[in-house]
């Protein structure tokens, strides 16, 4: 006959804290009913298991090896669970910076979904500076790699900005095939002008101060662009669909290559269903995919 499952787990946990008050927190009950439990334990082995002290309690040595299994046990109990979870989830979390989710998760995920339909995608915002174990979800796509630990990071593609603009500004404002017409032309910013000044710089074109708005978040500047409101350095494969769609423009082959490229970003032990996620968006951002 084997004791109560309660009485067993209170005992490992105190035996493994030395206390009855942090056995109590850690199960999240009180400290009376891990007594009470310890006290049930020790009439039904008809012995004591601990020794009272001022500080804390200690196991008799009669108990340690009884407190040494059941920890296994336990550590054993929690490590199955988990792979289980692993391995039977249906529910994935992706967490994506706006601009990618706005104009490669959102569109294509239907097609994930349809082949699928035993998975559930919930979709959150990511801030470019997060990293996957800070925002607690299965998959973050995002600009920038993470080289943490237990991590698989997976590049996408490469942050190239080009100069684009929409039809209708180019037929208000004429051609602008060239470096110095694009200076002289509305001038759209993403969080800084340092943007435009590289650009310039490459293209052999001295501009002290770029003028124009500036945006905060990417889809706001890329929303003013294919508004008419004037020119903005966006990165191509990000825009890929707005260009294809002659939503966009691009003015010049002249680009900057910025540092940070555009990763696929998710645990290295994955279940599943976030291999098949994974898999399945890298296929739809490939640029031989046909968009």
């Amino acid at each position: 006959m084997m004791p109560p499952l309660g009485a067993l787990r209170a005992f490992e946990a105190a035996a493994r804290l030395a206390s009855f008050s942090r056995a109590a927190d850690e199960l999240h009950v009180s400290h009376a009913a891990v007594s009470h439990q310890i006290r049930q334990l020790e009439e039904w082995f008809g012995r004591p298991l601990f020794r009272r002290e001022k500080r804390g309690v200690r196991l008799v040595p009669e108990a340690e090896r009884l407190a040494e299994a059941l920890s296994a046990s336990f550590e054993r109990i929690v490590a199955e669970t988990e792979a289980l979870k692993l391995r039977t989830k249906s529910e994935i979390t992706v967490a994506c910076i706006p601009s990618i989710a706005t104009r490669w998760l959102i569109p294509a995920l239907g097609d994930f979904l349809a082949t699928h339909a035993d998975v559930t995608v919930k979709v959150v915002y990511a801030m470019a500076a997060q990293r996957l174990r800070e925002t607690g979800c299965d998959v973050l796509i995002t600009l920038g790699a993470d080289m943490s630990d237990g991590v698989l990071c997976e590049r996408l593609f490469s942050r190239v900005n080009r100069p684009v603009a929409s039809p209708r500004y180019l037929e208000r404002k004429g051609r602008l095939d060239d470096a110095e017409r694009i200076a002289g032309a509305d001038l759209l910013h993403d969080e800084t002008t340092a943007h435009w000044q590289n650009w310039f710089a490459r293209a052999g074109v001295h501009v002290t101060a770029p003028r124009g708005p500036v945006f905060q978040d990417f889809n706001l500047l890329a929303t003013a662009a294919i508004a008419g409101h004037g020119v903005a350095l966006c990165p191509v494969e990000v825009c890929r669909r707005e260009i294809a769609n002659g939503d966009l423009i691009v003015l010049s082959e002249t680009s900057v290559l910025e540092q940070e490229s555009y990763f696929l970003i998710s645990k290295s032990s994955r279940q599943k269903a976030v291999s098949a996620f994974c898999a399945w968006f890298k296929g739809v951002v490939d640029p031989t995919s046909g968009l």
